[in-house]
């Protein structure tokens, strides 16, 4: 679950004040709104990474309002997927796992079981430089679920891909939420991504957050 209550957020000029909205545990959330919106800069503190300066962040009943991102059990992707260039596809899905220092064994285990989930086994090996845009999108998300993590916030994933690569994602995130249960909070200004994806819609206007009928 994620609850977010009376948050107010400040970066430069622009505020985000007394936010308040909820995501009940294993609901795929679509959070939408115009460009400069704030819709970045929300997720961005829900996942520790813009401070804010008044409110509370709940997930799962636990205050994660000051948590270090690391201290919170996040799964997120950026926009940009932000792959390491240097390291293979099989390396960024273990990465949080060698952080945590699971043994090889479990590691291996959890590589295969995420590159299966995710279609990607053929690119293990790879380097990002060598791999399409669906294809890092797959790696950014594996990597972001790797140590299973009740939340997954995802920052307009898609928004980069041709028409059909984008198809194909659709049918990949049903297939990870169904399989995984993880409740989602994922950013768009797409309204076909909301209408496929989404059995929650929030739209965030005027500075504040509002559900919308689906």
């Amino acid at each position: 679950m994620i609850a977010v209550k009376d948050l107010t957020i400040y970066a430069g000029a622009f505020a985000l004040r007394e936010i308040t909205f909820e995501v009940p545990a294993g609901r795929y959330a679509v959070l939408m709104g115009k460009t400069g919106t704030g819709k970045t800069t929300l997720l961005e503190a829900l996942c520790g990474l813009k401070p804010v300066s008044a409110g509370r962040i709940e997930l799962n009943g636990r205050d994660v309002t000051q948590l270090k991102p690391a201290e919170r059990n996040i799964g997120y992707v950026p926009q940009d997927a932000a792959l390491f260039p240097t390291m293979t596809v099989r390396q960024h899905l273990a990465f949080s796992l060698m952080v945590r220092r699971w043994s090889r064994s479990a590691m291996d285990r959890r590589v295969g079981e995420l590159a299966e989930l995710l279609g990607i086994s053929d690119l293990l090996e790879r380097s990002p430089g060598g791999l399409s845009g669906g294809e890092r999108q797959r790696v950014a998300l594996g990597r972001a679920l790797a140590c299973h993590p009740p939340i997954l916030c995802l920052d307009e994933p898609l928004g980069a891909l041709d028409d059909d690569t984008r198809q194909g994602l659709y049918t990949l995130l049903e297939s990870v939420q169904e399989a995984t249960g993880v409740t989602t909070l994922h950013v768009t200004h797409h309204r076909d991504e909301a209408a496929r994806l989404a059995d929650l819609i929030l739209v965030i206007e005027n500075g504040g957050v509002r559900e919308q009928a689906i």
